[in-house]
């Protein structure tokens, strides 16, 4: 079907060309005035040579332009990579030429990150565009790159010519989501999976073209892109956004901007709490409260409700995001539950043999749906391995009750969830187990009060070595994001070993958590 996502900014510019599209720091954006942009930074890159098919990368902070070359994307057919802005450069390098990527787009307080690795990169030379953050520390436009405002001056605002015709089953972003082999794997999200998963988000939140829907996460995460930012301007709504989470500010944004819808991640929430700023704003027109993220305790969502907001919570994945969520109507009966497939997802639990399992029995989370990654770019084996005969294989296990909801026991894989950020420990152990100090290492994610989950290294020295934590972060420094460093660390004299020689994290946790080792 030849039909592209980009439709949506041109056809709301149409339908609703003055009505606001978008509130970013307080300044408002027109419908018309999003599509105008489009238009020109797609006029921009058509002249520099991009074709259908082509990746383009953005290392953008929340912000209009993260949109307006996403949307430009979709209109030419060009292949969106989002790359979360507190990666550093190693991380950056990976993703970049994982996909050959030939633009990028950052920010100006990303810019060392990028200057670091410009030689190392396939982005070609004339095409990386610096956008200003006007932040205290946002340097100017570095020399080797070009300034976004000065791209786009003077471009015509009319619909582009894709050179090629765009179909709904073509790729239109890579979504990467760290990987448990230790590499991220980039989920390919196709036009098509991206309406799909617009349509279920505003059937589930009954959005309006009145809403305003406030939320600060990230935009380059799957939640905010695909869960808030595209089915908000799909259905014609007010996205309220800012560059960074800030607790107070958003507190204040529900009752200025009369927000409606909110979306944040269980973290955020938990900081907004303490603030104690939602006691003195009136939340009455919010009709909706929807987050999630990582584990959610019963007194954060009986905290918000004591302040007149009932928050619905979810699972799902990059590669198949908001694939269950909790009816309004049944979170107090069903309290544990993150709920029911959503509307564009049918969802059971299996086996290890591929066998439907009965309620109450746990197993593995098997989803089938229009809104399923299309696969992972560039990775046929690991594709195979997750996306079996149709089916999403999530690695999570769960079971169901009699009526269909879904409960979560444990995740198969060893990833946790930092303040909303996925951590594979995998990764952070590939690069540890190269410091001369350290023989063996073993990440576990632990309950933390602030961030939900944090990590926890448990280390075995060569001999005669020892190691503290600060020479462990700082050989981290400048390897990975600050985010995924491990919060603790414990020294060993060995790790516990299934009899295939693999570590056994079940043990670690039981170990962290009781303060002895199961067997001893």
């Amino acid at each position: 079907m030849k039909w592209s996502i980009g439709k949506i900014s041109s056809k709301r510019a149409l339908w609703s060309p003055d009505k606001t599209a978008i509130i970013y720091e307080d300044a408002s954006i027109t419908y018309k005035q999003l599509n105008d942009d489009v238009n020109r930074i797609s006029h921009l890159f058509q002249e520099m040579g991009l074709k259908k098919g082509d990746r383009i990368a953005v290392d953008l902070l929340n912000c209009p332009e993260f949109l307006v070359s996403f949307f430009a994307a979709a209109k030419l057919g060009l292949i969106f990579l989002p790359l979360n802005f507190r990666m550093v450069s190693r991380e950056l390098t990976y993703q970049l030429n994982r996909c050959n990527c030939r633009l990028l787009l950052f920010h100006d307080v990303v810019a060392k990150h990028i200057e670091s690795i410009r030689d190392s990169v396939q982005v070609e030379a004339d095409k990386f565009i610096c956008v200003k953050s006007n932040l205290p520390e946002g340097p100017d436009c570095p020399a080797w790159a070009v300034s976004y405002p000065k791209s786009i001056e003077g471009r015509p605002k009319d619909e582009p010519t894709p050179d090629a015709p765009i179909d709904l089953d073509d790729p239109l972003a890579v979504l990467f989501t760290s990987g448990v082999s230790g590499d991220p794997k980039g989920a390919v999200i196709s036009h098509g999976q991206f309406y799909f998963k617009s349509f279920q988000i505003i059937n589930y939140t009954d959005m309006r073209q009145g809403d305003v829907f406030l939320f600060q996460s990230p935009l380059c995460h799957s939640a905010g892109l695909c869960g808030v930012a595209i089915p908000c301007l799909c259905r014609g709504a007010t996205l309220l956004v800012r560059m960074n989470f800030d607790p107070e500010q958003f507190v204040l944004d529900i009752e200025q901007y009369k927000a409606t819808i909110l979306f944040a991640l269980t973290t955020m929430f938990r900081i907004i709490l303490n603030t104690g700023a939602l006691d003195h704003v009136d939340v009455s027109g919010v009709r909706v409260t929807i987050g999630g993220g990582e584990k959610t305790s019963p007194a954060i969502i009986q905290e918000l409700e004591k302040r007149g907001l009932f928050l619905q919570m979810g699972y799902g994945q990059t590669e198949n995001s908001a694939m269950i969520l909790m009816p309004k109507n049944a979170m107090r009966k069903k309290e544990g539950s993150c709920g029911l497939p959503n509307f564009f997802t049918d969802a059971w639990i299996e086996d290890r043999n591929g066998v439907k399992l009965r309620p109450g029995e746990i197993g593995e989370i098997v989803a089938i749906g229009p809104n399923v990654m299309s696969g992972y770019w560039d990775m046929p084996e690991e594709t195979a391995e997750t996306i079996v005969d149709g089916k999403l294989h999530t690695g999570d296990l769960g079971y169901m009750d009699e009526d269909g909801f879904f409960y979560l026991v444990d995740r198969a894989k060893d990833m946790y969830r930092s303040g909303g950020e996925n951590v594979y420990p995998v990764e952070i152990e590939k690069v540890l187990v190269d410091h001369p100090k350290i023989e063996n290492v073993a990440i576990i994610g632990i309950p933390d009060e602030k961030w939900g989950e944090t990590g926890k290294a448990f280390i075995v020295c060569r001999k005669g070595k020892t190691i503290t934590q600060e020479e462990v972060f700082g050989f981290l420094e400048g390897e990975i994001a600050r985010f995924k460093f491990p919060a603790q660390i414990e020294l060993m004299d060995s790790l516990p070993t299934t009899a295939w020689g693999k570590i056994k994290k079940s043990a670690l946790r039981q170990y962290h958590r009781d303060g002895a080792m199961p067997g001893q």
